[in-house]
This record gives C-alpha cells, structure tokens and sequence, in this order.
C-alpha cells in the first residue's frame, strides 16, 4: 500500500540529511586507514600499503591479514584499502564489492562469499535510515527499529570478530566461518527490504510482505523465527491504533496506514433528509491492503468501532473493559488477538442495541409509525379526512399545507391518537407528484430492474391533495440509523396507496347510501337496480383491496419483523430485519408491479368517476327530491314514511332514463374490462409470488359476479 499523498505529516529536517555525521554516512564516504596493529608480530600500517601499490607484491600471509582488515571494514559498509564499493550512479541500493585483481585467487574465493553479507548490511542500513523518516508511517517505523536493535547485534559480533583479529586469533576461513549463520537472515531481510523499497510499500503492506516471506521460509527455522519477530515488532503500532478503535472506536491513524478509513464529509443528518444517504455504509468503510491475519475479522472490527461511534455521537461515553488479557500487542499463533476482538464486538454490539432499545424506544416509534402511517389505527385518519376535506380537493398550488397541519393536529388531539406520546413527531406534506411518478424515482435494486420508462408514467392530467397528501415523520439520532429517509420514503409510498384506497372507498360508500335512500321504491324497470349492483362490486372490489393490503400483507409482515427485533444480536441485524420488511411491503402491496399498479389506479379512478355521478344517475332515472344538500354532499336518510308505506307504487320515469341507463352501462363495461385485465397480470405474478393467489381469485370473482 502506497502512502497516501492526502495525509500530511512533518517533513524531515534538511540538515537531518546534509550533515554526515548525523546520517550515519560519513565512515562509508571517508577513506581510512585500518585500525588493527600488531598482528601476528606484523603492524598492518607499518607496511605502508597503500593504493598506489598492488596487493600481489605481497606473500599470501600478508594479503590475507590485509583482506580481513578490508572485510571487516566492508561488513560495516566501509571501503578498504584493496577491497572497494562501487555504486550505480543515481541508485543509491545498487552497488557491487570488488576485489583487486593481483589479491591470490583463493583469498579472492573467500572474501567474495563474504560479499553478499555486506551488501545485505549497506541495503539495510540504508533502509532504516530512509524509512525512519515522518512521510514512511507508523509501520515502516516500528520495523526500521527492529531492524536498527538487529544491526546493533550484527557490529557487536563484528566488534567480537574484531577483537579476535587483534588477539591473532582470526584467519579468513574463521572469519567466513563466524559469518555463516549471520548471512541467511541478513540475505533474507535485504530481499524484504527491497521489496518494500521498489514498490514503496508502508502500513499494511509491510507487514503482509513480512508475513508472506516468513511463510516462504518455512524450511528454515532460524530465518523463519526472525522474520516473524520483525514482522511482530512492525505490528506493534499497528496493532495501538486496532485496539483503539475496537476499544474507544476512536480511529487514531497520523499516517493512514489504518485499514479503516472515514469519511467525514458524511455527517449523520443526512440520514434524515437524503434517500441516498451512505452515512452508515460509507462514513466508517474498509480500505484495500487489510492485513492477512486480520481479513477474516476485519468486518467485525469494523462494525466493533462503528458501535462504539454511535454512542458517543449520543452523548453515551462507553468504553469496553479491558485487562491485560486484552492487551493487542501482539499475534501469535494462539490467536488470543481473535478472542479480544470478539470480546470487544460482543459488547459494542449489545450497549448499542440495548440503548436504541430501552433509552431511544425503537419499538415504541416503529409502532407509532405503524399506527399512522401504515393505517393500524385509522380513527384519527377518519376525522381528518372529514374535516380536511375542501382543503384536499383543491390543486396543488392551491392547498395550504399550514391549514392541513393544523388540521391534522386537530384530528390526532380529538382521537385515540391524543394518548400517543409520539403523535407530536407527525407532520404532515404534499408531494409534487403521482403515486406511479414518486414510484419511479426508487433506487433500489428490485425496483429499477422494474419501473418502465418514463413515458409510461403518464402523469395524471390534473391531480389534487387527495393523490398527493403524504404524511411525514421526525426521527432523531440514533433512530435514525434504522430508520432513514430511505425507510421512511417506503412507508410513505405505502401510506399514500392505501390513503386514497380509503378515499375511494369513502366514496363509494357514499354512493351506496344514495342507493340506499331509494331502496325502498319500485326500482323495476329502471337503470337504478343495474347502478347498485355495479356500485356494490366496486365497493367489493375496493374492500377485498383493502383487506388484503392491510391483514395478508402489513400484519402478517409486521408479527415476523416484531419477532425477529426481539431476538436480534446486533443494530445490523435490526436494520437488516426492518428493510427486509419494508421491501416485503413493497412488493406485496405491488407497488413494484407498475403493470398492475397502472390498472388499478384506472379501476379507482372508474370508481371516483362513478361515486361523483351517482347523484345525477338517480335524479335522472326516476323523480324523487333532490338528495343533494347545500353543500353537494349525498343525502344518506330514507324516503319519507308516507313514500315508504308504498313500496310497489310505479315510479315516473324520467324521459332520460335511457341516457342514463348507457351511461351506468358505459361504467359497468369499463370497469369489468379493466378488472379482468388484471387477471394474467395476477396469474403470471402470482407464480413468483404465491400470496397474490388469494387476491387473483377475489378480484377475478367480483368480475365473474357481473
């Protein structure tokens, strides 16, 4: 993983890198004379060798005293006398050992398998003082001090080599001898640190890298071990920042290497205004390069501090007990480190769940938004639709939304309503849009598969409050969480189908009561028999509608979520169990079939049509005072007793009885057309959703019935 360029950090001195004496540099840059006399009755200085005379003019015993002092110069990183460093220009990792060429060819042997032991420790010495720089992060500097206490040990033994060199104790076979088990971890570590280099790695991925090569050594114990111990001594910062966010859910990360990054333009708010609001998926979110022993778990850490978030954004300082069992400072392959993170998971999960439970009153709001905007208890929406009922016939630039919520607040303080604390948080709202328009502007994956195009959602020529009135709630934080504006957007699509399902049947009850009024006449012989029993297969039509709506599809749904909340573990499984019914709602409702939506709102529409003119319909067809008030309302009351005492007395028809009796069968072909149109919608959907079934048969019977 490459550093992130948005992070910023402190930039290294200048002078940290022009100075040599602080770099570390300036024993490879400066030539000097060996440091070891007396050797072997010889004082390497007293021979006076220097570059302008060739090794090969001296004898063997010479020349080897000679090549070790330059090697254990070389192991170090400093150039000798006849052994020199060349290095690549522009490339400060690529350089070569080279030997002169007059040096005997068998001590040439031996000090050249030597070579790559002091390349491995220039490459690293060089690594630890690049990556100890601000810029390299937490992680490249934990494993550069595990690699600088590693390079302490390594020139303590050539210190030890050295004082065996004094002692005359030191040939070039006990020097390659003593530098045997050295050479395959410093080998291993500098083909690490390579690769970390070339591909700029940091965080994570140094710690991957450290892990994979670790598992490649498998066959060899020593290097294994090793590299397991850098790669446990680079974790240990990473692991500071894991354990404070799974234990405060606090992301402490100066660098980013954390594998969790946040958001902060995503504010919890949204949640309340925008349908699309990402605040819960998107604020707290995995990053790629998550570290190979914490993939399996990183979900759980994840979801750990994001619980831990919430309930400080509540005001609810929590913090998961700890103890020194608890402590992620390391992982081995106990896998104690697992257990921790679970622990912690298990009680972010349950403080949170138990504080939307039991403070906030989850259950309480959802109820309370069942019983208004899913209809549970309808008292309240009866009174108001009574008395708001000018005020909804209106267009819409023409409806006051002030004088409906002042009616709204009427009817819920005038009802059973008035007892719900909730009741305060219903507002009401008028949309800009039809049903089947609103509908189209889901984004959820069923529903985009499923919506037409626009142009098949016509909008409706004019459209008034009854189609658009919706009724709004206001959540707060952390409700909100559960439910959004994306959830609270479906039970509005709900409410607002089953509010002018009601009106509609308002409607034509109204007209049912008409019919009533003049029941008790000779209606033989007239068209007033044919309107009641097209008026009675609309109201069975809309009433089987209804039925099924409320008690096969919202009740049955709402027991399953109600159960499934009581025993859920965690606020995901909340969130999951609520959508889950909302999404059920949706389809059983059909609001997802726009097919089937379209036909019905035809149907209601027949219906309003034909509860508007059933007045002129029966003050047509036969001569009996007029059943309308002042107010153009029908008048529901019986005939006069004296009209009563006569039930079989002939009527006078009126001369536009034949006018009349077209139009109730205009009404009547229509809407029987319309409503066996719905039986292959039904019967092809009903294949994928078997509990339309019972719907198809009760639709498909009133048709049967005409």
């Amino acid at each position: 993983m490459e550093n992130s360029s948005a992070i910023s950090c402190p930039s290294t001195p200048r002078w940290n890198s022009e100075r040599p004496f602080l770099t570390g540099r300036f024993h490879q840059e400066t030539k000097t004379t060996s440091r070891f006399f007396d050797t072997k009755g010889y004082s390497v200085d007293s021979l006076s060798l220097g570059s302008e005379k060739a090794i090969g003019c001296y004898n063997a015993a010479v020349q080897e005293l000679v090549v070790i002092d330059d090697l254990l110069s070389a192991m170090v990183g400093i150039q000798g006398r006849y052994i020199s460093i060349k290095r690549a220009h522009g490339k400060e990792d690529n350089f070569t050992f080279q030997v002169d060429a007059s040096m005997d060819l068998a001590l040439q042997e031996l000090a050249k398998r030597v070579f790559p032991l002091c390349e491995s420790f220039m490459l690293i010495n060089q690594f630890v003082e690049s990556r100890s720089q601000f810029k390299n992060g937490l992680v490249n500097h934990a494993f550069a001090a595990a690699l600088r206490a590693l390079l302490l040990d390594y020139q303590a033994m050539v210190a030890q080599l050295e004082h065996q060199f004094r002692l005359g104790r030191l040939s070039l076979q006990g020097l390659w001898f003593y530098c045997q088990p050295m050479m395959g971890s410093m080998q291993a570590l500098s083909n690490v640190i390579q690769r970390a280099s070339a591909n700029n790695f940091a965080g994570s991925a140094v710690l991957n890298l450290l892990q994979s090569q670790a598992k490649a050594m498998a066959g060899d114990n020593g290097v294994r071990s090793l590299l397991e111990k850098m790669a446990e001594c680079a974790s240990n910062a990473y692991l500071g920042i894991l354990e404070r966010w799974v234990y405060e859910g606090v992301i402490d990360d100066p660098y980013g290497e954390f594998f969790i990054a946040e958001n902060k333009s995503l504010q919890k708010e949204s949640l309340t205004h925008d349908y699309d609001a990402k605040y819960w998926t998107q604020r707290y979110s995995l990053k790629d390069g998550i570290p190979s022993f914490l993939a399996n778990i990183s979900g759980t850490i994840l979801t750990t501090g994001k619980y831990l978030n919430v309930m400080r954004e509540c005001g609810h300082h929590v913090q998961v007990p700890q103890s020194e069992n608890s402590k992620l400072m390391s992982f081995g392959s106990n896998h104690r480190y697992l257990e921790c993170i679970k622990s912690a998971y298990d009680f972010a999960s349950s403080e949170l769940l138990n504080l939307i439970k039991e403070k906030y009153d989850l259950m309480g709001k959802l109820r309370s938004i069942k019983h208004y905007l899913l209809l549970d208890q309808g008292d309240f929406l009866v009174h108001f639709m009574d008395i708001a009922r000018d005020e909804l016939t209106k267009k819409l630039d023409e409806i006051s939304v002030e004088k409906l919520q002042s009616l709204l607040d009427l009817a819920l303080r005038t009802t059973a309503a008035a007892t719900d604390p909730c009741h305060e948080d219903l507002t009401c709202c008028v949309e800009t849009s039809s049903l089947l328009k609103k509908l189209g502007t889901l984004t959820d994956g069923e529903k985009s598969r499923n919506v037409p195009d626009d142009n098949d959602l016509e909008e409706p020529v004019s459209i008034t409050g009854l189609e658009t009135f919706s009724l709004n709630y206001k959540i707060r934080w952390p409700l909100s969480i559960v439910i959004s504006k994306n959830s609270l957007t479906k039970y509005q699509l709900i409410f607002r189908f089953l509010f002018h399902c009601k009106h509609v049947d308002r409607q034509l009850c109204g007209a049912w009561q008409a019919h009533q009024g003049v029941r008790a006449l000779n209606m033989r012989g007239t068209a007033i028999s044919r309107s009641s029993l097209l008026c009675r297969s609309m109201l069975k039509f809309i009433n089987s509608l209804l039925h099924y709506l409320t008690f096969e599809v919202i009740e049955p749904n709402w027991h399953v979520m109600h159960n499934r909340l009581q025993t859920a573990k965690s606020i995901d499984e909340v969130i999951q169990h609520h959508d889950f019914f909302l999404d059920k709602c949706l389809r059983g409702c059909l609001l997802l079939l726009p097919e089937f939506l379209k036909k019905v709102e035809r149907l209601k529409s027949l219906c309003l049509q034909y509860a508007a003119a059933t007045q002129w319909l029966i003050s047509s067809s036969i001569d009996v005072p007029s059943l309308v008030e002042s107010d153009g309302s029908l008048v529901s009351e019986k005939p006069k007793q004296s009209k009563s005492r006569r039930p079989y007395q002939p009527l006078k028809l009126s001369s536009s009885n034949r006018t009349v009796a077209d139009s109730i069968l205009k009404f009547e072909r229509e809407f029987n057309a319309e409503l066996q149109s719905l039986g292959p919608i039904l019967n092809s959907s009903s294949k994928a959703e078997p509990y339309l079934t019972h719907l198809s048969k009760c639709i498909l019977g009133i048709g049967n019935e005409q």
